[in-house]
């Protein structure tokens, strides 16, 4: 109990609020060309410092307590003696979402605020990697990353994309490791039913569709996106369609796909076809199983087709297996007005984690994982297979990611309040240097 009672001490005996205060002036201060502003940066940095001799003076481990008064709050520096009593070891590597993570359209104006960005830094320049882990295509993550903590960061061989939801990883810094493209190892059965999609995706759909949506430049996912404001009214009716058609599509290319490889006879031998030419596994059609398949995978999935008059009453157990062998390497993602994407099951985040990490060469991993949707689920529940992390999601993740936060550590944070974790583990890390 030595440390909990020098933390008791530490928030009740000292202005750790007014510290916090000055800390976060100093640490995201804007770069102003005024000799004013510039002696009031360095009064409140003398002022910080001051304040920080205080607590350093005052125990034995003073530096880091000091450092962690002056970033965290009580509850999180609590937090922080829990985790560390838990699990006694440091972070050593960040794996985080972006949108709605780092962001928020609906709390930060959809930009990384600065106070974040500066923790990043910091962890950075402690020597823990940072793993970028995003659906989002390379270049849009290299654009912000760049603009928000600086080509020196992105380009220290320190960190790492996993982009398109671990299609592919790109590592700056690290020779021919530095991009790899982890879909040109997925068979060419699998790569055939994704180009089939995407080269008939918009030219295909209904053109209310085709004025609503637009595909997203990715190198291999398909992923629709509306032509509205995301979490909109418009947007969310707008990839609701978007689903079900992408559904329907991916539905046909997979009969393809079939067809090429046996001939699509059931296990009855009946024929192929209906009388329209739609392909048909025993007395149902092939998009009537599909459609079947993903709403019993994934709740929010069966909502929608039940919303579109499209749910197939039939039961995810008699779908035919060997459309299931096909299916079962596919995903289907439905993000609420914001995306519909196919990608493929053999490739997600948590196979684009392992490689960043191969290259970062982080060999023992206990990683923060920070996300809100399906996708960063797999990664969490990854790191809790292998005792390798903690995960954090903010309170508006989808209800099985938030799920999965709640019974493990609890690390739940406000929309755009991603920081209040970081410095929750920042404190975690201190902590964990005292042995």
């Amino acid at each position: 109990m030595e440390r909990y009672d020098l933390v008791y001490r530490l928030y009740d005996e000292h202005d750790t609020a007014t510290l916090r205060e000055y800390q976060e002036f100093v640490d995201v201060f804007p770069a102003v060309d005024s000799r004013v502003a510039l002696e009031h940066w360095q009064e409140a940095t003398e002022e910080l410092e001051d304040r920080k001799d205080e607590i350093r003076s005052a125990f034995a481990a003073g530096e880091t307590f000091a450092e962690i008064a002056a970033r965290a709050t009580r509850d999180q520096a609590f937090t922080a003696l829990d985790l560390e009593a838990k699990y006694g070891r440091a972070v050593n590597v960040l794996v985080l979402d972006v949108d709605e993570t780092l962001r928020s359209a609906g709390g930060t104006d959809n930009e990384i605020p600065r106070e974040t960005l500066h923790l990043l830094t910091e962890f950075h320049e402690a020597g823990v990697p940072i793993v970028i882990c995003t659906g989002q295509t390379l270049e849009n993550v290299k654009g912000f990353a760049i603009q928000g903590l600086g080509s020196e960061i992105v380009h220290s061989g320190n960190l790492s994309i996993v982009y398109e939801a671990g299609t592919g990883v790109f590592t700056p810094g690290h020779g021919a490791d530095t991009k790899q493209l982890l879909y040109e190892d997925l068979d060419e059965s699998i790569r055939t039913v994704f180009d089939d999609v995407r080269s008939r995706v918009l030219p295909e759909a209904p053109e209310g569709l085709r004025r609503g949506c637009h595909l997203q430049g990715n190198e291999f996912n398909v992923t629709m996106k509306p032509n509205y404001e995301t979490g909109s009214a418009d947007a969310r009716e707008i990839i609701d369609e978007a689903l079900v058609y992408l559904i329907d599509l991916l539905a046909d290319a997979v009969g393809r796909m079939l067809e090429r490889g046996d001939g699509m006879s059931d296990e009855n031998g009946s024929s192929a076809a209906d009388g329209e030419g739609e392909p048909r596994l025993g007395d149902e059609t092939i998009t009537d199983w599909t459609r079947a398949f993903y709403a019993g995978q994934d709740p929010e999935i069966r909502a929608v087709l039940e919303g579109e008059g499209g749910y197939p009453d039939l039961a995810t157990d008699d779908v035919p297996d060997r459309l299931v062998t096909a299916l079962e390497r596919i995903d289907v993602a439905y993000y609420e007005a914001d995306a519909a994407e196919i990608g493929s099951l053999e490739l997600n985040k948590v196979v684009g984690v392992e490689r960043a990490l191969d290259v970062l060469g982080v060999e023992d991993p206990f990683a923060l994982v920070m996300g809100d949707s399906k996708s960063d689920l797999r990664v969490m529940e990854w790191v809790a297979d292998n005792d390798a992390g903690i995960a954090a999601a903010p309170e508006h993740a989808s209800q099985e990611t938030f799920q999965h936060v709640l019974e493990t550590d609890e690390l739940v944070f406000d929309r755009g309040k991603s920081v209040d974790v970081l410095r929750t583990v920042y404190a975690l890390n201190r902590l964990a240097r005292l042995g």
